[in-house]
């Protein structure tokens, strides 16, 4: 018997496919109605046809439904359920405890209290971003950091953009735009993101002009290499690298009397920068962004959300010619902060001027400087509420660990910490990682040894590590 075109609609599938519900059926039953009125009917629509389409391709497939699978009752509890994931945010909180303090990946530093609050304020209110409440006029709009930042680092004028990546590339085109920038070799950088030195000059319209070595330059390296082009000088602080042995660099101070002996600016891009003394914390000692300004340079440049424990932001500090041009340049709006970053970062600074507790009220500050044995009591006291939360599977030991400091800065300085090092019978180190990954919020640890180890100085609170599982033996994560 001759087989017709129609003879594939006989299968058991093409039963199956003519069982699935119209889009408008689903839509117009009573139990879809909570769904319409908590999401938009487009975005309930778009959801709908997807989960449709899935069940299609899985009959055409021949994937076994359960018979009752295509029933509108059971169609709308999976909607619901892709609603409802569809819709959590890309960001989710979680736990770091991966031995880093300013993870990039992770989000850097943890605002302070004040400053959490300064955002939530301006986020639900107007406020007077650029308006002058004494003249009842335009007023400006960094005016209050300004002030502070002047303050905190004696300089004669500040700025702020939305990063210090920003900052060194309006630095360069306001003050050496179509001019030789003089760098040494060995400060030609790169840090995460692939932001390299040469490129960014190379964006700025500045000219880079390389000097000395990669691991030794000096004085008159400088000195040889400016002409009637020279537009600047650039110091550029290796916070994420050290370069030791047969090595020299030139001083700030060396290089600024070079440039006011030639009548070149000098601009230093200090990368992390330290408002505070970090060796009172038994840290080594970073360059401080007051001293650099008082040794003479021209404009320093240096981040907000990293040693400073801020938003992410780039600040300038220096002469005010300089932070003027700076401010006029159009560049300087495409670059600039908006009034939450601007909020945190105000409130932050004001910390630095009128605290009575700075390390316990800056958040990175405070993992820097916590005591080892105030660290190690809060481990004894979870690692228990951990080992009952995984179950009998599960080994679980407080060990000696380190932790970094991270985003590029001090990068060969370990502080000593406390872990809670995990194991698993019958799952390796990743898996566990994965484990503790899935957890609502998820916890972020570190593998070293093929263990699974989890930092008590990054998490802050040792609590915070007991993991909200689905389930720890979850068959998936083998």
């Amino acid at each position: 018997m001759p087989i017709g075109p129609g003879h594939e609609l006989m299968k058991p599938e093409a039963n199956l496919l003519r069982e699935l519900p119209s889009v408008d059926r689903v839509l117009t039953h009573p139990a879809a109605a909570p769904l319409l009125e908590r999401y938009s009917r487009p975005f309930v629509t778009e959801t709908l046809r997807g989960l449709l389409d899935d069940l299609r391709q899985a009959i055409k497939s021949g994937n076994d439904l359960p018979p009752d699978r295509l029933q509108d009752e059971f169609i709308i509890t999976d909607l619901k359920e892709k609603l409802v994931r569809a819709s959590r945010p890309g960001m989710v909180r979680l736990v770091n405890a991966s031995g880093t303090i300013l993870h990039t990946n992770l989000g850097r530093a943890l605002l302070s209290e004040a400053a959490a609050e300064a955002v939530e304020l301006v986020a639900r209110h107007p406020v007077n971003l650029e308006f002058d409440l004494q003249q009842g006029k335009r007023g400006q709009r960094e005016g209050a950091i300004e002030s502070l930042l002047r303050e905190l680092t004696g300089a004669e004028a500040a700025a702020v953009v939305n990063n210090n990546a920003a900052a060194v590339l309006l630095g360069l085109n306001s003050m050496a735009e179509g001019q030789n920038v003089i760098v040494s070799r060995g400060e030609l950088i790169e840090i995460g993101g692939s932001f390299r030195i040469p490129e960014v000059m190379a964006k700025s319209g500045a000219v880079l002009r390389e000097v000395g070595t990669t691991n030794r330059t000096h004085p008159r390296d400088y000195a040889e290499a400016i002409d009637e082009n020279t537009g600047l000088l650039l110091k550029v602080h290796t916070s994420n690298y050290r370069v030791v042995g047969f090595s020299a660099e030139v001083e700030l101070k060396d290089l600024v009397a070079i440039g006011r002996e030639r009548g070149v600016p000098v601009m230093e891009d200090l990368g992390s920068g330290a408002l505070v003394d970090l060796s009172e914390l038994g840290l080594p000692r970073e360059p401080l962004v007051g001293e650099r300004v008082a040794l003479g340079v021209d404009v320093v440049t240096f981040s907000g959300d990293k040693i400073l424990g801020g938003p992410q932001a780039g600040l300038m500090a220096g002469g005010k010619s300089w932070i003027d041009r700076m401010n006029r340049n159009p560049l300087k709006r495409a670059v600039r902060c908006d009034k939450l970053t601007l909020a945190a970062l105000e409130a932050t600074l004001r910390s630095y001027v009128q605290s009575p507790d700075l390390l316990s009220e800056i958040p990175t500050l405070r993992a820097f400087s916590r005591p080892l044995e105030e660290i190690e009591e809060g481990g004894r006291k979870v690692l228990p509420l951990i080992r009952e939360r995984l179950g009998p599977d599960y080994e679980l030991e407080l060990v000696d660990s380190t932790c970094q400091i991270g985003s590029g800065a001090l990068p060969t300085e370990e502080i000593p910490s406390k872990g809670i090092a995990v194991r698993c019978s019958d799952l390796n180190a990743e898996q566990v990682a994965r484990v503790f990954r899935r957890a609502d919020p998820p916890v972020i640890g570190r593998i070293k040894n093929d263990r699974f180890i989890l930092d008590l100085r990054s998490a802050g609170d040792p609590e915070s590590l007991v993991p909200n599982l689905r389930s720890a033996q979850d068959g998936s994560e083998r």
